[in-house]
């Protein structure tokens, strides 16, 4: 018998009748109570529900009602003039003194003001707490539009929240970017084209935005042919001596230990000495080994050649030759023309940082580096060169009027691994400052991965915004998990549980933690990551010995 006070919230399991439930549709927006408090801690507590009132609540027209003390829903407590709102996170059966309730885990999550229809200024946090034997009451379809209504002019709509059909999910942009966010979700899940349309709503209500999105798959290119600036081996055209000295030594160093040691030791006097020559060196006075000073390959080799002429004894010449060699097959290898051509030489270095960080955008508030050509090998290379530029522009025009940069990076775990997976590099050294440092300096990092758990440790915890979609790893789960606000631990529980294209989104973005369905993203702006249709496909026949031909000849070039 559970009894809540003479308020008709009487069920008992020894009633032989079998009564079918009715619909529990009340009129005003604060229905019969669902069940009482049973215990209060500081960010959560326990409730006991009544099994009957939840029978009437599951079968009501109004979707949020009828999901009513379901873990992942909401429910409300009135205390003193505010109504306090909580998550459900836990249920379990309360047999004690032969009772047929429910105890439930609770999370708050904020409380508004009670007015006359309803509740009105929702807000994050608690003022005052309720005791024990408070009533508890179900959140309806017009509360939640209370507490997720978004205003104001950084707001993007993105989908509708769970379960309603008709409440938008607001996010507020300055928060998101402000302090970095995460798109979390398995292969499959609809990740890239959540992120499409994240960056769509963005560059649709950010028109002179600059945006830089690192696409390792050639992915993004398709969605975003009409907005944005779309960049590839073809024309990228990125200048080898934009690149500082670490950035240097891991293309152009292939030895280990202390041979490694001794080559780095030549190329950095050397590099310096290169540098040197040009004559923004005489202008600028002072330079170091990483000054963006352009210099000439030619002059690099000539000036290991003379350093290698000046040895006095029988010392080993392996360092130079090897650097000299690697010089020459960069040189000469096609596949490393965007970076080593000799028309790369100019300074043209206010032009490039101009047409990739979009300043002016010219409408096209957003750049997508394609770097599926670049080689394997080097490719993480390139996207440090790309990160590190975003920041160093951001400190060393912190003199100017702020222009804030997002750097979104898809297969984040690729470029900043945690430790046991892979050594420190200068891209997860450079990705790793951003999201330490980034936001005090303007920069937004947007991190997109189907392992977070493969992500560098403290990493994750930098984003205050996380949007978590459907993920089957446990261990990534519980590393999602531990990254999350106390108050969002009920919502993801539900993550395994999510369809396609569902997300949870907790954080600074969003009011409170929130599930929410994404909306379509028209064909034109959805990214080229759709799964082929096997059984379709193998039905069709006819230009195969043609399109195998010019694939071999596209493979022999190296290019596409």
């Amino acid at each position: 018998m559970i009894d809540m006070g003479g308020q008709g919230l009487t069920g008992d399991i020894h009633d032989d009748t079998v009564h079918a439930p009715q619909p529990y549709d009340a009129p005003n927006p604060h229905p019969e109570p669902i069940g009482v408090v049973l215990e209060i801690a500081g960010s959560g507590s326990q409730i006991v529900l009544d099994r009957q009132r939840l029978d009437e609540c599951a079968i009501s027209a109004d979707a949020a009602l009828a999901l009513s003390g379901q873990v992942g829903s909401q429910v409300k407590i009135l205390v003193g003039r505010r109504w306090l709102f909580a998550n459900v996170r836990t249920q379990k059966h309360d047999r004690r003194g032969g009772s047929d309730g429910i105890v439930a885990h609770i999370d708050f999550l904020g409380e508004g003001e009670a007015a006359e229809g309803g509740m009105q200024g929702f807000r994050r946090g608690v003022t005052n707490y309720p005791v024990p034997g408070t009533f508890v009451y179900p959140v309806c379809t017009q509360d939640l539009r209370e507490i997720y209504e978004g205003a104001g002019d950084d707001v993007i709509e993105i989908g509708t929240v769970y379960p309603t059909r008709d409440i938008r999910a607001p996010i507020h942009v300055d928060a998101m970017l402000g302090k970095h966010f995460a798109l979390l979700g398995s292969t499959g899940t609809g990740k890239s084209t959540s992120a499409a349309l994240i960056l769509h709503r963005i560059c649709d209500a950010a028109p002179e935005g600059h945006i830089l999105m690192i696409d390792p798959h050639g992915e993004y290119s398709a969605a975003f042919r009409d907005t944005g600036l779309l960049l590839d081996v073809s024309n990228l055209q990125l200048p080898y001596w934009l690149m500082n000295f670490a950035e240097h030594c891991e293309i152009l160093l292939s030895s280990q230990g202390e041979q490694r040691q001794m080559d780095a030791e030549i190329l950095a006097k050397c590099l310096a000495q290169a540098r040197a020559k040009h004559r923004l060196a005489g202008e600028m006075g002072r330079i170091t080994v990483d000054s963006p000073i352009p210099y000439l390959l030619s002059d690099l080799s000539t000036i290991i050649s003379n350093e290698m002429g000046k040895l006095e004894k029988a010392t080993t010449t392996a360092p130079y030759v090897r650097l000299k060699t690697r010089l020459e097959e960069l040189k000469q290898d096609v596949r490393y023309q965007f970076l080593f051509s000799g028309m790369l030489v100019g300074d043209t270095m206010t032009e490039f940082i101009g047409r990739i960080f979009r300043m002016p955008s010219r409408g096209r508030p957003i750049s997508i580096i394609d770097v599926s050509g670049v080689p394997s090998e080097i490719t993480s290379t390139v996207v440090a060169v790309l990160s590190r530029l975003v920041f160093d522009f951001a400190i060393w025009s912190r003199s100017e009027r702020t222009r804030p940069i997002l750097l979104v990076c898809e297969e984040a775990h690729r470029y900043v691994p945690s430790e046991r997976n892979g050594e420190a590099s200068s891209v997860g050294k450079i990705l790793s400052r951003i999201a330490k440092e980034g936001r005090k300096y303007g920069v937004s990092l947007g991190l997109i991965t189907q392992r977070p758990s493969d992500l560098a440790e403290g990493v994750l915890s930098q984003c205050g915004t996380i949007i978590a979609m459907r993920l089957n790893n446990e261990r990534d789960q519980a590393f999602v998990k531990a990254a999350m606000p106390e108050g969002a631990r009920g919502f993801l529980d539900v993550i395994p549980a999510l369809r396609n294209r569902e997300c949870i989104i907790c954080g600074e973005g969003v009011s409170i933690p929130m599930r929410v369905s994404f909306d379509d993203l028209e064909p034109r702006r959805r990214p080229a990551s759709a799964d082929p249709s096997f059984t379709t496909l193998w039905r069709e026949t006819g230009g195969e010995e043609e399109m195998v031909a010019r694939t071999v000849q596209r493979w022999r070039g190296q290019g596409r």
